[in-house]
């Protein structure tokens, strides 16, 4: 299947103007970033802006109700390469997420690399997580029924909360909600890192220029903290939905994580979604197509959360 004529063209217009990596910064590039927030946003029952104090850190938080009433909730990271995005850059994903799998979202803004590298942002997730299901009573959600979700990055943090959860016997989540993960490969470099290296917005040159950021040494590719891929925990993670896109340079990596998943025992939903590019949870106000693969997305989360 071709490309989405909506997203060609809005990809015709990004790749006329390439951001030259070589000489701009994460601060600039958050700066040309955060000049895309203005996606339309559906309306939700509630919405709060809050924080969680760590003993050597504070978090903020932006919890999303779809009703103003106890529910089973989703903790949720946003993507950006580890080095880009915001509650803010997600917010409109997060609303859409809540209404559509009925439940409370808990949108947590971890710290970002280069500032901090490799593994800050997975003790934020890991942390946040369970400073999220202690206080369950205080936010108003369903203590034994919290899952995790994120995409790309953030769905990479989502599902290394899982395998920290065990490791550490914290509390697991009950689900894993992964759009476009980045989760690493075992081998060779999959064929959709080469078929979809360039013109998809995220290109092999973007990819490496975040990890640059994020890794502190080449060795924490293979850390399972940062690659879950290459964790021997995989067997104790709990039932997740793996969203790919056919234009995505993490597309194979996604699936064979799925794959692996699937081979240990565990509960997955997987599916590519054609004519598609990462990202796609940004494109849901003006690609029909892209609504559907977030609601279909949404819909596993909300059975796992409803039983």
């Amino acid at each position: 299947m071709g490309l989405n004529p909506k997203i060609e063209a809005f990809l015709k217009e990004v790749n006329a103007h390439p951001i030259p990596l070589e000489s701009v910064s994460p601060e600039q590039f958050r700066n040309q970033a955060r000049m895309q927030e203005d996606a339309p946003k559906q309306e939700v029952a509630k919405v709060e802006d809050g924080q969680i104090e760590l003993h050597d850190r504070t978090l903020p938080i932006r919890i999303y109700r779809s009703e103003n009433k106890t529910q089973p909730a989703l903790v949720f990271y946003h993507g950006g390469g580890w080095v880009v995005g915001s509650i803010d850059s997600h917010d409109a994903t997060c609303r859409e997420i809540a209404n559509l799998a009925d439940c409370t979202v808990i949108s947590v803004d971890y710290r970002l690399a280069p500032e901090h590298k490799f593994p800050a942002a997975v003790e934020d997730a890991y942390d946040s997580f369970q400073w999220i299901a202690a206080n369950a009573d205080q936010l108003g959600i369903e203590h034994d029924n919290i899952a995790v979700g994120g995409d790309s990055a953030g769905g990479n943090l989502a599902t290394v909360v899982c395998l920290l959860a065990e490791e550490r016997s914290g509390q697991q989540p009950v689900f894993q909600l992964l759009l476009y993960p980045s989760t690493g490969y075992i081998g060779e470099e999959p064929a959709s890192l080469r078929e979809n290296a360039e013109g998809y917005l995220l290109t092999k040159r973007l990819m490496n220029w975040f990890r640059s950021h994020y890794y502190r040494t080449e060795a924490d590719r293979l850390n399972p903290d940062a690659s879950p891929v290459h964790s021997e925990l995989l067997h104790t993670l709990p039932p997740a939905a793996i969203l790919t896109a056919q234009y995505d340079p993490l597309r194979d990596e996604a699936q064979a994580y799925a794959e692996r998943l699937k081979q240990v025992g565990v509960d997955v939903f997987v599916k590519n979604y054609e004519g598609l590019i990462h990202g796609f949870a940004g494109f849901t106000a003006e690609v029909e197509e892209a609504y559907q693969a977030v609601a279909e997305g949404a819909a596993q989360l909300r059975q796992a959360l409803h039983k």
